[in-house]
């Protein structure tokens, strides 16, 4: 892999679980008739991303931009770490992140350093300033800090959504809008040396006069290959009717690890897309062994194509309609050739074939919860907006775990999985469930 190794029972160092964002916990043991393990204290500010684990400790990080390591056997405070003075919400032209943003998407944990790397929204000299910063895993002590907006941006109409990974030494992360896409932005990726340096960019709506297309993906991280190529979805950008010319938004797209576009699909309706914001990057890509990929967005169509010829505009080698009932949002899991997606009114499990090229939905649950999945204990975990954490039978999508956990902070949270626990973000706490 480009990015380090995860996802075994002891570390879960980066969203869902591995570079690739399978979200499954290989070799986890059964995790059926699980009970409470733990209760975090109260935490300081909303948590929009995933807990992650690594040497027995978890982190988390919050819109107060402050960033926790808590014990794992016990979800006690082992450090915090504030970082500086998050963004009022009052200062941005838009966004429903209240009363302040800091840090919005998940860190990414380097296990051979060790460091956590996160990106902060903080402001500084009276204006907002995104900052890449990494702090030792075991003591929280700022190990790096260095302003990572991309040159010229206007950094009040960015938000640092995606979640961060790894590729070969460098963080990797994107940027899109606020919600409602107000003012002017563009969709960018963003690549930074671990011990900091040169920002290596790529633009998305990058003609004079476009913008948008939000690197954004429900709060999912670039995926990583094994080649250490980076693949995206990107949002909806602001070319629509007539389309003048294709602005290379509401798109997948492949990049070389130095941020090169190698190639991309974008559906033939994709202006009609732009028009009523249906962003085919509403979800991250799923990429399977056999060298198939799917993409769904808002339009609740799922595009099959091939890694090997993404095919351009109208690439695609099928497509299934009318998925999901709403929109997916967030990363998948995957396993062999079935993926279960994050459609926002329940997991939807699909199975595909490349020969001949096919779509077949299995399930959909019946619980309702659509917040992404990952996969462990041979069972799907997933939270619902309601604060409900589910564990489905994977053969039905019934639930065979339905636990409590309270009010959660935003529409796309998404469990973790390590030391044999199964660890849930709350809108201010992290609860753990194990056997």
């Amino acid at each position: 892999m480009g990015g380090s190794a995860a996802g075994s029972t002891s570390d879960w160092s980066m969203y869902h679980g591995d570079p690739l964002g399978s979200g499954v916990a290989h070799g986890a043991e059964a995790l059926s008739a699980v009970h409470l393990a733990w209760r975090s204290p109260v935490l300081d500010g909303q948590l929009y991303g995933e807990p992650l684990v690594a040497d027995d400790i978890v982190v988390v990080a919050t819109e107060a931009d402050v960033v926790y390591g808590l014990s794992v056997t016990t979800g006690s405070v082992r450090w915090q770490t504030t970082l500086g003075s998050p963004v009022p919400s009052g200062e941005l032209p838009c966004g429903d992140i209240a009363p302040t943003v800091g840090v919005t998407s998940t860190p990414v944990i380097d296990l051979a350093r060790p460091e956590v790397f996160v990106v902060a929204d903080e402001e500084v000299g009276g204006r907002p300033e995104h900052q890449l910063v990494g702090l030792g895993l075991y003591t929280g002590r700022i190990e790096l800090r260095q302003a990572v907006d991309p040159p010229g941006a206007y950094t009040p109409a960015l938000l640092q959504r995606a979640a961060l990974t790894l590729d070969a030494g460098r963080v990797v992360f994107g940027y899109g809008g606020n919600a409602g896409d107000c003012s002017t932005y563009h969709g960018w990726v963003v690549s930074v040396p671990e011990a900091g340096g040169r920002l290596t960019t790529y633009e998305v709506d990058r003609p004079a006069g476009d913008s948008e297309g939000a690197v954004w993906m429900g709060g999912a991280a670039p995926i990583v290959d094994a080649q250490g190529n980076i693949w995206v979805a990107v949002g909806n950008g602001s070319v629509s009717f007539p389309p003048t010319h294709y602005d290379g938004s509401d798109a997948v797209i492949e990049l070389s690890a130095g941020l090169r576009r190698l190639q991309f699909f974008a559906p033939s309706d994709w202006a009609s897309d732009n028009a009523n914001d249906r962003d085919l990057g509403s979800s991250s890509p799923v990429l399977f062994s056999d060298g198939a990929i799917v993409q769904a967005g808002k339009s609740r169509t799922a595009y099959l194509l091939s890694q090997g010829h993404l095919g351009g505009i109208g690439g695609q080698l099928t497509e299934r309609t009318g998925i999901c009932g709403s929109g997916p949002y967030g990363g998948s899991a995957v396993v062999g050739k079935t993926a279960y997606l994050p459609c926002l009114s329940g997991v939807l499990a699909i199975r595909i074939s490349l020969s001949p090229p096919s779509i077949a939905i299995l399930w959909q649950t019946s619980t309702g919860s659509g917040g992404p999945p990952i996969v462990a204990g041979g069972l799907v975990w997933t939270i619902s907006q309601s604060g409900h954490l589910y564990a489905l039978n994977p053969a039905t999508g019934s639930a065979i775990e339905d636990l409590p956990i309270g009010p959660v902070a935003n529409h796309f949270p998404t469990p973790a999985v390590a030391d044999g626990l199964v660890l849930a973000p709350t809108a201010d706490r992290v609860i753990a469930f194990g056997q």
